[in-house]
This record gives structure tokens, C-alpha cells and sequence, in this order.
């Protein structure tokens, strides 16, 4: 469910709770039909849930699920396109209505640990036949652990792509960069915070952590770290037509698998702080420091097969400038597969730049000591452990 006036919100969870709550979705053997306007199916082993949630229209929409996603199969919605959307079909993990999917580990409180693990992936098509859309996340938060009913704490959502006039709810507060990209920030309260996050530059597929867009939330005031996360969805809202829009493939994890979020500290030997990312910026150029180590998703570096070592799931470790000389600041930046990025993590406890040959070297132990490249010497400020 999406954004709508409070009278019009106040009649749909009325519809809602007639239809869904308490209603478990059937399992999707194979390739399923949806033309039902509530309708659902769970795919996965009762991993996800993929709903049709065609609310804000009378007209017929259906969709086809896979193991994987959905198309939007038929879709004859043509409705003014500065009004609600038609409906919202999408995948999600997490409780919605009173259908909960399996092994979420949802609803969970903002501030238990395990929220800075969550991480998400979508990867879309888009249609080339004049359909008037957005494509987004739909993040929902409630004061209480809500497994039915309207989330009444906020509605996180990320538009990757959006198409005609359409725009967010409310009004643009603000411009930010996270995840890699610059967003418009909008706000709205609909009897909850309405938070969007637009994109500037369509993109089809996304891999991010939650935690990324809700400490934006929380410094603006739109959050509370008391709330409980309650679903993580993914899909459309059309205006016009809708037919072909499609999630190709979904995922969701908490405290594991090999999303952003989850990975190890790169813990200094001399200093015994990690290597961090302060105030969990996203922004490239921002420089690494030693922190105090606190399992949080800036500390969490991911060593892959190119020799990368990745935090949030898209930005890099990265020697400054493609520096080679002694002092060369050690960044963030987005993953680009450059030489500059890929590193040797060492069995003597050094990491070297693969293009440099130099170590990464913290030149003092408080912290908010900055990250540096400097010849290696063998001292134990050159020494790290990935834990």
C-alpha cells in the first residue's frame, strides 16, 4: 500500500484488513497469474510475497509471478497523473496486512543491532509504450512491532525511475547524496512521514542497506530509532497503463549472505580500532579513519574477487588521485575495478596497494586518524587483522 489522503487511507485499511489480514498468500508452484486486485502469491518457500495492490483503480491489472519477480502482464490504468497512483504491485519481505514472509526476522526494532544489516537488491525492466510510473522501494516503520494494519511511524521510499509528470509526495526538502547517487529529498505527513528519495539519473537495479537512507531520516527528524521496521518492498506504481514493467530479481538479508552490511572489521593491530567510514557517509571522496569498533555498516568491508574491499555494498576503498607516493589519502569511492582499488591483504597482516605496492598505514591510534599509504616498514600501524 502507498501513500494516500488520511479519509482515503482511513477506507483502504478497512479494505485491507478485510481482505489480508490473516490470510496467509498461497506458494507459487510455477509461473502464476494475478488478476485479483488484492491479490498474492508467496515464491521462494515463503521467502517474498508478490502482491498485486491495485488500490487507487477499478480497472483490471494482472501480473505474472516468477521465482524471482513479477511482470506486469495487462494494465489499462489512465488516471490524472498529479493523483494518487493505481496501485503498487511489488515483492517484499517483512509483514504487510498480516501476511509475513518466512525467516525476515521482521518487525525488528530500529535500534537492535541487526538494522544495520539489512540490505536489499532489485534489479527492473522498464517498458518503452508511454506508461506514466514510478519505480520503488517502499519501506515501512511503525512505533510497535505491526504485523497488520497501517504503519503510522513512516514510509521510507527510494524512486529509482520515474516517468511523465508524476512526482513524490509533499514537497522536496533537500538534495543528499547516498548509496552512490544524488536523490531529491521529499516529505509528506499523511498521519505517518511519507520520506521519498528520488533519484537524479534513472537507474534500473539498486543494492543498498536500509540503514543508509534511515540515518538521512533520523538527522532530518522524520524517524525515531524506537520505531520497528516492519517490510521491505519493492516494485511500481503506475498512473498510465503499466503493461511490461517488471521486477526481474529481488533479495533481502539480515546479518548475513553476501549483501552490503554483511562482511568483516579491518581492526588495526597497533591501535585495536577499525577501519570506519565517519558519520557513515556515502559520498565519494569521503576519508577513512580509525574508529571504535561498533558493528555498524561502515565498518563492514567486504575483501571479493577482484581484491576490492567494499563497504555498503557499492563504494570502494580507493587510493586518492591513483596517488603512489608516500601520504596519499585513502578514500571512499564508487566501485570502478581500477588498480586503485584493488588491494593485497597480506598473511603478515599488511594491506598493499595493488598499483602502489604501499601499505595502508595509520600514522596514530585516536581516533579519527586518517588512513594513509606509506612504504611499508613491517610496524604494527601497517598491520590489520579482517575480522
Amino acid at each position: 500500500m502507498r501513500r494516500l489522503s488520511v479519509v482515503v487511507a482511513a477506507a483502504l485499511i478497512a479494505v485491507g484488513s478485510a481482505v489480508a489480514v490473516g490470510v496467509a498468500a498461497p506458494a507459487a508452484l510455477a509461473d502464476t497469474q494475478i488478476c485479483t486486485k488484492y491479490g498474492s502469491t508467496s515464491i521462494q518457500g515463503g521467502k517474498y510475497i508478490v502482491q498485486n495492490n491495485v488500490w487507487g483503480d477499478d480497472t483490471t491489472q494482472c501480473i505474472n509471478v516468477t521465482n524471482t519477480g513479477f511482470s506486469v502482464t495487462s494494465a489499462v490504468h489512465n488516471l490524472p497523473q498529479n493523483g494518487a497512483p493505481a496501485a503498487y504491485p511489488s515483492i517484499y519481505a517483512g509483514c504487510h496486512y498480516g501476511n509475513c514472509t518466512s525467516g525476515s526476522g521482521l518487525p525488528l526494532r530500529v535500534s537492535d543491532s541487526r538494522f544495520s544489516t539489512i540490505s536489499t537488491s532489485v534489479s527492473m525492466s522498464y517498458p518503452n509504450n508511454g506508461s506514466v510510473y514510478d519505480a520503488s522501494y517502499d519501506v515501512w516503520f511503525d512505533p510497535t512491532p505491526r504485523t497488520d494494519g497501517q504503519n503510522t511511524g513512516a514510509e521510507l521510499m527510494v524512486w529509482l525511475n520515474k516517468t511523465g509528470s508524476v512526482h513524490a509526495a509533499g514537497s522536496q526538502v533537500g538534495t543528499v547524496n547516498l548509496a552512490g547517487a544524488n536523490w531529491e529529498v521529499w516529505y509528506a505527513n499523511y498521519g505517518w512521514n511519507v520520506v521519498s528519495y528520488v533519484r537524479q539519473g534513472s537507474t534500473s537495479s539498486i543494492n543498498f542497506n536500509i540503514a543508509t537512507f534511515y540515518r538521512d531520516m533520523l538527522n532530518r527528524g522524520y524517524a525515531q530509532n524506537s520505531w520497528y521496521i516492519t517490510s521491505v518492498q519493492a516494485g511500481f506504481e503506475p498512473w498510465v497503463n503499466g503493461t511490461g514493467l517488471a521486477v526481474n530479481n529481488f533479495s533481502y538479508s539480515i546479518g548475513g549472505g553476501s549483501d552490503p552490511g554483511q562482511g568483516k572489521r579491518i581492526v588495526g593491530a597497533q591501535s585495536g580500532r577499525c577501519v570506519d567510514v565517519p558519520n557513515s557517509s556515502q559520498s565519494a571522496g569521503t576519508r577513512v579513519q580509525l574508529w571504535d569498533c561498533n558493528g555498524q555498516a561502515n565498518q563492514s568491508w567486504t575483501y571479493t574477487s577482484g581484491k576490492q574491499l567494499q563497504v555498503y555494498g557499492n563504494m570502494c576503498l580507493d587510493a586518492n588521485g591513483k596517488g603512489t607516493s608516500n601520504g596519499t589519502a585513502v578514500i571512499i569511492w564508487s566501485c570502478n575495478g581500477q588498480s586503485n582499488q584493488q588491494w593485497n591483504v597480506n598473511s603478515n597482516g599488511t594491506i598493499t596497494g595493488v598499483q602502489s605496492g604501499l601499505c595502508l598505514d595509520a600514522p596514530g591510534t585516536a581516533n579519527g586518524t586518517q588512513l594513509q599509504l606509506w612504504s611499508c616498514g613491517g610496524q604494527a600501524n601497517q598491520r590489520f587483522s579482517l575480522s
